[in-house]
């Protein structure tokens, strides 16, 4: 009886221990098509550079790219539990909104949505990183004007790092734009990653190294 005790005290602090693991050193991109390398080769898009460039370091980090064409900031937050458990991301970077902004669903449900996911990375223990979008002038002031709030209140209210626009210096260059005008091409793609790593790279170094 008491061996069995001891091994029913060995299991339950062997998941104690799973279910308190300090985080990895991985970066989770969650995203729509802006970060799913949309129409261009996957090796090409701004995750993939990423990669490669968290692989140069020492000691080196891995990327993560969750990324879907089309999601919006519901299914992300309903997805992201799963991912947290499964890579406890060191980082997580959160790319969502264009979708929702694009179908002109309401922004206070944007807002809940990237604040639940916020909270539930916090959470598990990962620094948060947020990727504004901005949306074509057709959609009026009021709500563009709404949708940078939304990144710039949650970012200040959650203190997480943020990045304004994703596409700032890319989306209104022709060059670096495919036809459709809201995804780059694969020679805009460095720029995008640019924008991302200027924010990123000092919450890298501020994550406790493992």
């Amino acid at each position: 009886m008491r061996r069995i005790l001891w091994l029913v005290l060995l299991l339950w602090l062997g998941c104690g221990g799973a279910a308190t693991a300090a985080p990895t050193k991985t970066v989770l991109v969650l995203g729509d098509s802006l970060s799913a390398a949309h129409n261009i080769a996957a090796d090409q898009g701004w995750v993939h550079l990423l990669e490669v460039r968290l692989g140069q370091m020492e000691p080196g980090w891995t990327a993560i790219n969750a990324s879907i064409s089309g999601e919006t900031s519901l299914s992300g937050r309903n997805r992201l539990p799963a991912l947290l458990e499964k890579y406890r991301p060191g980082v997580v970077v959160l790319e969502l909104g264009a979708n929702d902004g694009l179908r002109g669903l309401p922004l206070a449900a944007l807002r809940e949505n990237l604040a639940s996911m916020i909270d539930a990375a916090q959470k598990a223990g990962a620094r948060v990183l947020l990727l504004g979008i901005e949306l074509p002038v057709n959609y009026g002031p009021q709500y563009r004007d709404g949708l940078r709030a939304v990144y710039r209140e949650l970012s200040t209210q959650k203190r997480t790092a943020l990045v304004p626009f994703l596409l700032e210096g890319v989306a209104l260059d022709p060059a670096l734009m495919q036809d459709d005008g809201l995804h780059p091409k694969a020679v805009g793609e460095p720029k995008v990653l640019e924008n991302v790593w200027s924010a990123l790279n000092p919450l890298l170094k501020e994550h406790p190294k493992k």
